[in-house]
């Protein structure tokens, strides 16, 4: 009896729209091409924080696009994520869900679950953000990359080491570089 009720509450919650899960299949043209045996397995590249930026967000700020404002405003061009704390009054994360391209993206959307922000990291590359975030709700942690409509609850504090702008982080991403 009590899995029914458990089972038809989380089919009510998803009725609602409470919770929504869809998966995207973000195929590209080099999807097939093989590993080159010009690229390298693992490379390093050797750089030196310039300076160190902790960014504070308010109540209700989307956390995304915040970033991306005073990253902007503050002209980083690269830098890494160190770390984040604070709290989130809701969510949308996404994660890999496959093994083989092209690579499909399972993306999670929760508008009434808050949680605790844990962690951060990631990279800015060319001013724009790749960020991964573990997230607790109480029950669980779970984590996936940033994506907007990440809404701050009580605050939320994110550390960047900011690099040089001849920093060269252009493949550090790239899926095709290979």
């Amino acid at each position: 009896m009590k899995r029914w009720i458990a089972i038809m509450l989380f089919t009510a919650a998803i009725a609602a729209g409470q919770i929504t899960q869809t998966e995207i299949t973000k195929p590209t043209p080099l999807d097939s091409k093989p590993n080159s045996d010009e690229v390298p397995d693992a490379y390093a590249i050797e750089a030196q924080f310039e300076r160190i930026v902790i960014l504070r967000f308010k109540y209700k700020a989307d956390l995304l696009a915040s970033m991306e404002k005073v990253i902007k405003k503050e002209g980083i061009k690269n830098a890494v994520i160190l770390s984040a704390a604070g709290s989130v009054r809701n969510y949308q994360i996404h994660s890999v869900s496959n093994r083989e391209f092209p690579s499909e993206n399972i993306f999670t959307k929760d508008p009434s679950d808050p949680a605790d922000l844990v962690s951060m990291n990631g990279y800015v590359i060319g001013g724009r953000i790749h960020a991964h975030m573990t997230l607790t709700n109480g029950r669980h942690a779970f984590g996936g990359h940033l994506e907007p409509e990440t809404n701050v609850f009580t605050f939320a504090i994110v550390t960047l080491g900011v690099l040089s702008d001849a920093v060269d982080l252009s493949k550090i991403d790239d899926k095709t570089y290979r």
